[in-house]
């Protein structure tokens, strides 16, 4: 699946990765003794085209990095020595690397004989080369037919094969000769965990299977240039602004050649209709590939004034290319896995790609069959921005790797062998054999505290962090930001894989934008505030927000009392009093985000005054504040201290010592209690009545003051259909962090495709 791109792979500067590279280095007795032997591990790696050298040079470098580990062999062939694609072995040797072997491997024709041909001259030439080198692990990549030559090779001459990127699902031809590499090869690096599951389930031996990342994510995640709108000029113009212009990159399939030409034709027209300035990559050199050229200049793409038309790009200008793109259109691999890594967004047409995982930012046009179909989608999809997506790695894929290589025994018989079912549990670990937690960085915005934790998938709470929530917008957002990277940070040591952000906040929420629309009194200057925007952008993961209310219900449904059931609802009784619906196992938003106000059902129409506004309504009398306002009252009229009980002059009155004097035996205290908890239960009775939930569960900080009075009312109150619903008490003791993390969690595992 190959881009058509030039590369530029350097180390980023002062990463994560020097320094991981220099404690490596310490341990290397340790790691040649584990070998049986004291000489260095020969590593072969075979780049075909600009693509795959994308995804090689970061390991390249690393080993490159490392020579007292290893000896690097590099091997040459396929488009890389075509004039017509650029040249590109040029690039490698501009990296500094020594290039061992050039294969011309290419029989030109760009059809689907001259494929079969070209595998077949590379299986001629290739054993010379492997006999001369005598690799102990030859390193190949992806899908491409030249790599089928390479790992037929190495596998009929008895060299171990790593393979990286197998077990993934795309489209056309690209699935078979992944497939049928993944056979040959020894060893896995794999870059989603869906991709894992289909190498235990095609019985590769686990053991040899590393859930990585793309190794092409630890260049896009730490890419920074200032100086993007100089490359942007260079290559669209000197009046062309960042998110108004396109890029378009798509290549033949080779299973519908006809087709893809024609739906190329369309893609064409569309772009022209369009008018928007677009930068158009000529195609790989696939079967079809010199027809859509054919297409390019029949319709006078090169010398049109809203295109460029180029045969390549340097690499790490075209990264900042996409990310600075109103949108990327085509079918190639780069639009639906590295590209959401800026979150720009991305039109995928017809089936070449058809089973990536994709992030948000990808919209599928499978039967590209129309002008108006492709010419809509550029509509919907132009100049948005969505969450920067990790689906396919986080930036830590190369030290990975170079750990697994080291593990590596060569003592070990070189025959495979295959795990046929029963299959290992899904489970994933690095080359220490240690399992990375999958987990979640989960945020609560209380109306005194702002808390940052890493969250397991057991809704375990691996670390916390608590700092007091500042007062205005800027120094809120900063301190969100600030805990959230240094948790990142933190989750690396403790050896936790992030998937996501979710965010738990108080007030009306979007979360299809992951924007705070009102904020509760508790919280000011918080009104129209996107928080999804920033915290992608720090942090490149995906972000979800909520409302601390329906936070709490879908805690309850993932770990809580509520897991199993389809229908429920949680009240929580804290400060204020919110909540959230399940209906159906979905949690129940409302056409305007307001649905499970649940601390707004009014249950007098004479009652006291509430912070929204209006009186009765159940905040007004069973939440925190409410009681901390009773409380005040009868501590003015020294009706609220009995004998054994003190408040020192320092301390706030609250809620807490109108329930110790209760406890006491103060009987205006116990009397207030009875009623906030007559009005509780009384809200139950309306939300039975209304939702019919087969359970109501109380959680907060108050819910266990509140549970028998509650159940009374139901007997007393409710309709005797509905008298059996059971009233429990949460057991979870964050439920607004596990709500958050619970966001992340769930879209997080069930992603199909």
């Amino acid at each position: 699946m190959e881009i058509n791109m030039s590369f530029y792979w350097g180390p980023c500067s002062e990463g994560p990765h020097e320094l991981y590279f220099k404690d490596l280095s310490k341990r290397k007795k340790q790691v040649m003794e584990k070998n049986g032997n004291n000489r260095k591990l020969r590593v072969c790696v075979a780049t075909c085209n600009r693509a795959d050298y994308s995804k090689l040079a970061p390991i390249m470098f690393g080993i490159k990095t490392e020579p007292e580990f290893f000896d690097l062999d590099v091997v040459v062939l396929g488009s890389h020595l075509i004039d017509d694609y650029g040249n590109t072995y040029r690039m490698i040797e501009q990296d500094d690397f020594d290039i061992n072997t050039r294969l011309h491997t290419i029989v030109r024709g760009e059809d689907e004989a001259a494929m079969v041909e070209s595998v077949g001259l590379a299986l001629v030439k290739l054993p010379d080369v492997l006999n001369r080198l005598k690799p102990d692990i030859m390193i190949v990549h992806g899908d491409r037919f030249d790599a089928l030559a390479l790992a037929t090779s190495a596998a009929l001459m008895n060299i171990r094969i790593l393979h990286i990127e197998g077990g993934e699902v795309s489209g056309t031809i690209d699935d078979s000769i992944r497939h049928a590499i993944t056979k040959l090869a020894h060893y896995h690096v794999c870059c989603t965990r869906s991709a894992e599951q289909h190498l235990i389930s095609m019985c590769e031996d686990h053991d040899r299977i590393l859930l990585a990342g793309c190794p092409s994510y630890d260049k896009l995640l730490c890419a920074k240039n200032k100086d993007y709108m100089s490359i942007i000029r260079m290559w669209l113009g000197d009046d062309v602004k960042p998110k108004d212009y396109i890029v378009a990159l798509q290549h033949p399939v080779t299973t519908d050649i006809k087709h893809s030409i024609k739906m190329f034709e369309l893609t064409l027209d569309a772009l022209i209709s369009f008018n928007k300035r677009t930068l158009v990559l000529f195609p790989n050199i696939d079967a079809g590939s010199k027809e859509m050229v054919r297409v390019m200049r029949k319709k006078g793409i090169e010398h049109h004034p809203n295109f460029r038309a180029v045969k390549h790009v340097p690499f790490d200008q075209f990264i900042q290319l996409v990310a600075h793109a109103g949108c990327m259109i085509g079918n190639s691999s780069c639009g639906v896995r590295e590209v959401g890594a800026f979150g720009t967004p991305v039109i995928n047409l017809g089936t070449r790609q058809i089973g990536r995982e994709t992030g948000e930012n990808v919209l599928h046009v499978r039967d590209a069959d129309t002008q108006d179909k492709i010419l809509q989608a550029l509509h919907l999809q132009f100049g948005k921005q969505y969450p920067c997506s990790k689906i396919y790695g986080d930036g830590n894929a190369v030290p990975r790797i170079l750990k697994f290589l080291k593990s590596i025994d060569l003592q070990e018989p070189l025959q495979k062998k295959f795990c046929f079912p029963p299959v290992k549990d899904n489970i994933s670990q690095d080359i220490d054999h240690i399992l990375e937690t999958l987990s979640a960085l989960a945020v609560d915005l209380g109306g005194t505290n702002l808390r940052v934790a890493i969250v397991s998938m057991k809704g375990e709470i691996v670390k916390k962090y608590t700092q007091f929530n500042p007062k205005t917008y800027e120094e809120r957002i900063n301190l969100i930001l600030q805990m959230c990277v240094e948790a990142a940070a933190e989750a690396v040591k403790l050896n936790c894989r992030i998937l996501g952000v979710g965010v738990s906040t108080g007030g009306r929420v979007n979360p299809r934008e992951g924007i705070v629309l009102h904020s509760t009194k508790l919280i000011q200057e918080w009104n129209s505030v996107d928080l999804r925007t920033p915290l992608s952008d720090t942090l490149h993961l995906p972000v979800w927000v909520d409302n601390d209310g329906n936070c709490a219900a879908m805690a309850e449904r993932k770990f809580g009392q509520g897991k199993g059931l389809e229908n429920f609802v949680t009240l929580i009784t804290g400060t204020g009093i919110g909540g959230g619906i399940i209906h159906q196992h979905e949690l129940i938003h409302g056409s305007s985000f307001c649905a499970a106000e649940l601390g707004h059902l009014v249950v007098s129409l004479d009652g006291p005054d509430c912070s929204c506004g209006s009186h009765g309504c159940i905040e007004a009398y069973a939440s925190g504040m409410a009681l901390q306002k009773e409380a005040k009252k009868l501590h003015d009229e020294d009706l609220l201290l009995v004998e054994g009980m003190s408040v020192p002059k320092d301390e706030a009155v609250g809620a807490l010592h109108l329930i110790q004097a209760a406890k006491l035996g103060n009987v205006k205290a116990q009397s207030i209690l009875r009623t906030a908890g007559t009005a509780l239960g009384l809200g139950v009775v309306n939300i039975l009545h209304t939702v019919n939930p087969s359970l109501v569960i109380l959680s907060g900080i108050l819910a266990s003051h509140y549970i028998h009075t509650v159940k009374d009312v139901i007997r007393q109150q409710a309709l005797p259909s509905v008298q059996d619903v059971d009233v429990v008490v949460s057991d979870l003791v964050d439920p607004a962090l596990l709500g958050a993390a619970s966001m992340v969690l769930d879209y997080t595992t069930r992603r199909i495709y």
